[in-house]
C-alpha cells in the first residue's frame, strides 16, 4: 500500500502557505489574524534552525490485524533532507515495510513543488472565524477552512493559530479529493508545541480507508525536541493530553 506524497506532505509537520487574498475571510479580524500566520511562518521559513526530536510512529492495519511500532531518533537540519535513526522496531513487518517506511521516505523526499498548490492559504481557502479555544493552556484562534476548489490535497476543516505567537497549533479535517482510486477517505489531525518561538509537529494523527486492506491507522509523537545545535541540551516538551476530535474518538 503506498501513500501519494500530497497526504504526506500535510503530516510532515512543516506547515505551508501563500499570499492574502481580501475576498477569503468573513471579517476584517479574521483578515488580520491569518496575515499575522503568513508573516510568523515566513520569518520561521526564512531563519531556519536545525531541530532535533525522539519520535514514536504507531501504525495499524485493523482489517490485517497488523501493527508495528517504531521508535527512532528525527534530526531536521537547517537544510537539506531529514536524517532518520531507527532505534527499535516491534510488530509485523509488512507495516513496517509498507506503512511506516514508506512514510519516512515520502516526508525525506518532499519538496516545496507542492506548497502553492496545497497550502493553507487564502488562494486555495476560504476562512470563517469561530472564536478563541483552550489549547493544552494557550488561547488559540480557530478557523474553519473550506477549499475554494475540489483539488488533491486540499481538506475542509480546521486551522488553531497561536493567539501570542500567530503560529500553527493544529490542524485537522478530512481531503476534499483522494489522490488515488485506492483511497475511499482520508482524516488527519496535527498539532504544534511552541518552542523557543519556533512551531514543532507534537502529534499526527491518520485514519485512511483503503480498498485493498481496509483502514491503515498511523499515530507519531514527537519528544524531547531541541532548536538550536545537536549539541545544545534538549528541551522536554509539555506532556499534556492533547484533546482528540470527535471523529478519532473512537
Amino acid at each position: 500500500m503506498r501513500f501519494p506524497v500530497p497526504i504526506l506532505i500535510l503530516f510532515s509537520g512543516l506547515p505551508i502557505f501563500a499570499a492574502d487574498d481580501a475576498d477569503a475571510f468573513d471579517s476584517p479580524q479574521g483578515s488580520e489574524i491569518v496575515e499575522r500566520y503568513i508573516s510568523a511562518l515566513a520569518a520561521q521559513r526564512e531563519n531556519p534552525r536545525p531541530v532535533q526530536m525522539e519520535m514514536d510512529i504507531d501504525a495499524e492495519l485493523p482489517r490485517l490485524k497488523k501493527t508495528g511500532r517504531l521508535h527512532a531518533f528525527r534530526f531536521v537540519p537547517k537544510v537539506g533532507r531529514i536524517v532518520y535513526d531507527a532505534l527499535r522496531f516491534e510488530g509485523d513487518n509488512t507495516v513496517k515495510k509498507e506503512v511506516i517506511a514508506r512514510y519516512l521516505e515520502a516526508e525525506r523526499s518532499a519538496r516545496s513543488d507542492y506548497a502553492g498548490s496545497i497550502a493553507i492559504s487564502a488562494e486555495n481557502y476560504k476562512f470563517k472565524y469561530k472564536g478563541e479555544a483552550d489549547y493544552v493552556g494557550r488561547t488559540a484562534h480557530v478557523f474553519q477552512v473550506t477549499p475554494r476548489k475540489k483539488r488533491v490535497g486540499l481538506f475542509e476543516g480546521e486551522l488553531w493559530v497561536d493567539a501570542k505567537t500567530y503560529l500553527p497549533l493544529r490542524e485537522w479535517g478530512e481531503f476534499v479529493k483522494n489522490p488515488s482510486v485506492f483511497l475511499r477517505s482520508v482524516y488527519f489531525v496535527r498539532d504544534y508545541i511552541i518552542e523557543d518561538g519556533v512551531s514543532l509537529p507534537r502529534r499526527i494523527i491518520s485514519d485512511v480507508d483503503t480498498r485493498l486492506v481496509g483502514r491503515a491507522k498511523l499515530t507519531i509523537w514527537y519528544n524531547n525536541p531541541s532548536v538550536g545545535s545537536p549539541s545544545d541540551a534538549a528541551v522536554t516538551a509539555n506532556g499534556a493530553q492533547l484533546c482528540v476530535p470527535t471523529r478519532f474518538g473512537n
